[in-house]
């Protein structure tokens, strides 16, 4: 008997901000490999990403992580179908790096190209989840660097609702915990100090958080607010190191549930004002525990399905961008002109090149 042919392959990258990543997927969107250089280490001391490092490190790692991400699936170059890689929205130096290597191999394979949007597959990472369609549904994107809802019709049609109007939910996290000395990476520091304090200690401002009619964040009052519990009004130069561990510990709790009753409530609000009854959740915030748990008691209590990308695929990687496969069949390719873009498309339908 002759075996079934194997399903398809396309290569993807990812190099929108701060980790390099190459990942075999096939059509079945089964995971093949999705290997990640983390550059988490090179901006430590700098408490955030420096653009130019960023686009460095990644042409000294790109090529080692797609040889690694083919080795992992044992999947030679000509075994691809295509290949994927992200064009938007990022560091504009940093997404140049991802897109040259992506248009070289698909010049020199002959395969076609397929220009991926960040944001699309950050929400794409839970329909792989699911492993059924998911859409419509509304859409909730959280990272370092983007806070957005969206009304998705499908997995690339989707209308911007609402965005942050200042910082990112997770620049935020970043910036709280340099104010309370706590390493970077923000996220993971300000959820474990979190763990052992109040959260009703400081009552910390929740910007439109009950504001229906304005499907938008904003997270510069609520970082203002946390620099004056500790340094005062106005603010008075002060050394972290010497700051009361429990008091620390309150100021994360009390700003980490701030800043997630906003995110819930804002979910709640596109949900009644679209009428869906999905809600996607994706990006490097969505690990939040505490973020995750509300979800899921608002859903129940609500009556709405909830999805959330699984652990692995919150953060940077580029194994959501297997959204590729349905770019691919839609005739959503790109020559080899297509540029970068760091910016957010806003408009349903526009094609993601």
């Amino acid at each position: 008997m002759i075996p079934p042919p194997s399903p398809r392959r396309l290569l993807a990258i990812e190099t929108s901000c701060d980790e390099t990543a190459a990942a075999i997927v096939d059509e079945s969107l089964h995971v093949l490999s999705n290997v990640v250089s983390s550059q988490t280490g090179l901006h430590r001391r700098f408490g955030g990403v420096v653009p130019e490092v960023a686009s460095r490190a990644h042409v000294e790692q790109i090529l080692p992580v797609i040889e690694q991400a083919l080795a992992d699936a044992q999947t030679s170059l000509d075994q691809l179908a295509a290949i994927a890689v992200v064009t938007h929205p990022g560091l504009v130096g940093s997404l140049l790096v991802g897109l040259t290597a992506a248009k070289t191999l698909a010049l020199v394979l002959d395969r076609p190209l397929v220009p991926v949007n960040h944001i699309e597959a950050h929400l794409y990472a839970c329909r792989m989840h699911a492993g059924r369609e998911v859409f419509p549904a509304i859409g909730l994107v959280v990272s370092g660097g983007h806070c957005n809802l969206y009304d998705c019709a499908g997995p690339w049609d989707y209308e911007l609702l609402g965005s942050t109007i200042d910082d990112a939910v997770g620049e935020a996290f970043d910036k709280v915990a340099s104010m309370l000395g706590l390493p970077y990476p923000g996220g993971p520091s300000i959820q474990q100090a979190a763990q052992r304090g109040d959260p009703k200690r400081f009552r910390f401002p929740r910007s439109f958080e009950k504001d229906r009619e304005r499907l938008e964040f904003s997270f510069s009052g609520l970082k203002t607010a946390v620099l004056y519990e500790i340094a005062g009004k106005p603010p008075r130069e002060y050394d972290p190191k010497s700051l009361d561990p429990q008091f620390v510990a309150d100021v994360a709790a009390s700003f980490q549930v701030a800043a997630i009753d906003v995110l819930v409530a804002k979910c709640r609000q596109s949900l009644a004002a679209r009428g869906r009854r999905t809600l996607c959740v994706g990006g490097g915030v969505a690990a939040n525990a505490l973020l995750r748990e509300r979800l899921t008691q608002v859903a129940k209590q609500d009556r709405f399905e909830l999805v959330l990308a699984p652990l692995h695929l919150c953060t940077d990687n580029a194994a959501m961008s297997a959204i590729a496969w349905e770019l691919l069949a839609a005739g959503r390719t790109a020559d080899l002109s297509v540029d970068v873009t760091a910016g957010l498309v806003r408009r349903r339908n526009v094609p993601s090149q």
